[in-house]
């Protein structure tokens, strides 16, 4: 048992939960030598997406053989958020920069921007929330109903939810505890400080809307970090703690200026990434839209990933966790300096 959690759930749900990708597994063997840890910094610093398929057979932990054709790099896209769309990220950022315009007296044509109509729940304007946004109306999507809507008013975790104690699985250097989790100003908020009670440890919060659990469903969630330095997630998790499957939808790894998302299915622990490049700094509505046939990823309305592959798609009740975590003791995603999560809202639709 790694620890408990209020509301008579158990912290060793999680237990598995951080097996990721690139953490100490190597290719090997006859095929490409890298560690998945290093493809994931490349990708990230090339701005590429990198998808892995494991053979049948590997083994779900340790070494992994991967053969070359089932290394797939994929372009990523870049999140514009002044323009409210998207573009394809360049292959290589280290081509010389063309040389400036010739100096001019003739002043620019003035030019106006046309902003596309987002297709998916954003929030309502209202300058009294925390992010600008109060959540979304009822009716915000087209063949759905809206099931469950909280703003976090009040001081304590709203109904239904239950905070994380003890440690995450996957790293014995880190730890949650209820008193990192708080609720106040109209804000959920997840801290990561070095607390005394625990030996000036970097200790951090997480929760589950433990108390709903749904097969299907769109799930938006509006939120910022403060810094970087632990790794923040948006996910969704196996009702049964029978784990995979899981669904990142945003997974900071530590940064401020890149999410992730992912799809970890079978056994084996298989995964199906997509990389984003955005300021977490600022607010943003975070969503993924799950049905029988596909799951897909928005940010502020707008869809930046989706997957289709049936034998990836999860088809079991899941709840929506929200969590913080360090990774110290494996040299990454490790604070400086105090940090926090800051969730304004969650709301959450089912198929009318």
């Amino acid at each position: 048992m790694h620890g408990e959690m209020n509301n008579g759930y158990t912290a060793s749900r999680r237990a598995p939960r951080r097996s990721h990708g690139w953490l100490d597994r190597s290719w090997g063997s006859g095929f490409l030598t890298l560690r998945v840890r290093q493809v994931g910094i490349l990708a990230a610093a090339s701005g590429l997406l990198v998808a892995v398929a494991s053979p049948a057979g590997a083994e779900p932990f340790g070494h992994r053989a991967v053969r070359a054709h089932d290394v797939h790099v994929l372009q990523s896209s870049v999140f514009n958020g002044s323009a409210t769309r998207f573009a394809p990220s360049a292959h290589h950022r280290w081509r010389p920069l063309p040389p400036p315009p010739p100096p001019t007296t003739t002043p620019p044509p003035t030019t106006t921007t046309t902003l596309p109509t987002t297709a998916w729940p954003v929030g309502i304007a209202d300058a009294s929330e925390p992010s600008g946004m109060a959540p979304p109306a009822a009716d915000a999507m087209t063949g759905y109903a809206e099931s469950y809507v909280t703003d976090f008013a009040g001081s304590s975790v709203p109904s239904g939810w239950g905070d994380f104690t003890g440690q995450p699985g996957g790293d014995p250097g880190a730890q949650w505890a209820s008193s990192h989790v708080t609720v106040g100003s109209g804000m959920l908020q997840l801290n990561t400080w070095k607390d005394p009670a625990y030996g000036d440890e970097w200790v951090s919060g997480g929760l589950c809307q433990c108390g709903v659990q749904d097969t299907y469903g769109a799930y938006f969630v509006r939120s910022r970090v403060t810094g970087a330095g632990p790794t923040q997630v948006e996910l969704l998790w196996p009702a049964s703690n029978q784990w995979p499957p899981e669904i990142d939808f945003s997974e900071s790894f530590g940064t401020t200026v890149r999410t992730s998302a992912t799809i970890h299915y079978t056994s084996k622990n298989l995964q199906d990434m997509r990389l984003l490049k955005v300021d977490l700094t600022q607010w943003h509505t975070w969503g993924v839209i799950w049905t029988p046939t596909s799951v897909t990823y928005t940010v502020d309305g707008n869809v930046w990933g989706t997957v289709t592959a049936a034998s990836e798609i999860p088809s079991i009740p899941m709840t929506l966790d929200l969590t913080q975590q360090t990774w110290c003791s494996s040299n990454w995603a490790c604070p400086t300096a105090p940090q926090s999560l800051q969730v304004d809202w969650v709301a959450e639709y089912q198929p009318s």
